[in-house]
């Protein structure tokens, strides 16, 4: 019998992980990548939960030595006081647990162990193309036109972001966007050694600083703020310098900042006529929380499922009725998610001063509380389940 055909169309970290987790299935898998070195150069670095390092280690990527991902078993959120110094309002520790905090990836260093593994395995083919400007029905499959010939698909998954052409030409006004008016400075500090298992997060007003151990000598910094033309690269490092310089000791910049716009984003329709959207073509969400990548290996592990249950049976994996499926059991935990998560982001952006007492009042109580922070901890680490 004929292997359906999947496509994934994207270079990026989502895109490379769902053809690997993709190409376990009996089916053929076509990998269609942009420009790849962007996520190769870029500083960027994202953090995973415990649930989801293990599902990454299934996979077989690497053995994911410690040069790769970073255990943090300590997170630590600090507000601003009135004397400009910072107040610590809530600690999560599993110092001395199997079950660590959180992990971090270098996103250029996993992209390229991602590709390695790609290009040993023998279910997916890649293609290089910088644009696909459409996909055409072709009976009652897909097809997309590469090197003058039309290929066929049972299954389109756009992994390009929400803001590609291809995505904007099939899915029109189905979705809740919203521009936070600010952008992300993201860069890696290298710094004295010392034991860097501590995750911290400053709120200031209108702004939040993440501190991201990725070894002993080096820390990923993602500084979000209002957006502002007037300042150069030399008052940021300054700044960055000023904020992390009680953690860390003879600091400098092993890479320079990178800017990105900060939106958020709920897709009302996940599918449409044998298209899958997937990613940040989906949700996207304020990276204050860690929960962007996070979401995607949720929704990648809950495909696998729902495709792998009707693959055995012999149906259509690009059928109305499977995609259909995967939606209603992903959508209405990725709404509460993202909703959730964006009332608490504006909770902290408030510069009402008997607000912001009684908001770290709030998380002091839930400090002493051991249990609530069971919760809290395992919906960063699986969500939320309906």
């Amino acid at each position: 019998m004929k292997k359906q055909k999947i496509c994934i169309i994207g270079g990026s970290l989502t895109a490379l992980v769902t053809a690997i987790t993709l190409s376990k299935m009996n089916c053929e898998i076509d990998l269609i990548i942009g420009n790849s070195q962007e996520n190769q150069k870029s500083n960027r670095t994202t953090a995973i939960s415990h649930d989801n390092f293990n599902f990454l280690k299934k996979l077989n990527i690497s053995k994911l030595p410690n040069k790769y991902v970073w255990a943090c078993s300590i997170m630590k959120l600090y507000t601003e006081t009135e004397n400009k110094n910072f107040s610590k309002v809530l600690e999560l520790s599993n110092e001395n647990k199997k079950e660590k905090v959180l992990y971090m990836m270098q996103n250029s260093k996993i992209t390229k162990l991602m590709m390695q593994k790609i290009r040993k395995t023998k279910s997916i083919s890649i293609t290089k193309h910088e644009k696909i400007s459409e996909v055409k029905d072709l009976g009652l499959l897909k097809s997309i036109k590469l090197n003058n010939k039309d290929h066929k698909y049972n299954l389109i998954i756009m992994c390009t972001g929400s803001n590609s052409e291809l995505v904007k030409n099939n899915f029109v006004d189905t979705k809740i966007e919203n521009s936070y008016k600010e952008e992300s400075i993201t860069t890696i500090l290298k710094h004295k050694s010392k034991k860097n298992n501590i995750v911290r997060q400053i709120f200031l007003d209108n702004e939040i600083i993440a501190m991201l151990p990725i070894s002993n000598t080096m820390t990923s910094i993602v500084w979000c703020k209002k957006r502002d033309k007037k300042k150069n690269n030399y008052f940021y490092k300054r700044k960055i310098k000023l904020y992390t310089a009680s953690y860390l000791k003879n600091i400098s910049f092993s890479s320079d900042l990178e800017f990105r716009k900060l939106n958020f984003l709920i897709r009302k329709k996940y599918y449409k006529d044998r298209i899958l959207l997937f990613g940040d073509a989906l949700h996207v969400m304020h990276p204050f929380v860690g929960q962007g990548f996070n979401m995607i290996l949720r929704d990648l592990g809950s495909l696998e499922k729902v495709l792998n249950e009707n693959l055995a049976l012999g149906l259509d994996v690009g059928s109305s009725d499977i995609l259909s499926e995967f939606s209603k059991k992903t959508k209405p935990a990725n709404f509460a998610f993202s909703v959730s998560t964006d009332i608490l982001k504006h909770s902290f952006s408030l510069k009402n001063v008997y607000f912001k007492e009684a908001r770290n009042e709030f998380f002091k109580i839930l400090n002493k509380n051991n249990f609530a922070k069971n919760i809290f901890f395992n919906m960063a680490n699986k969500g939320f389940r309906f």
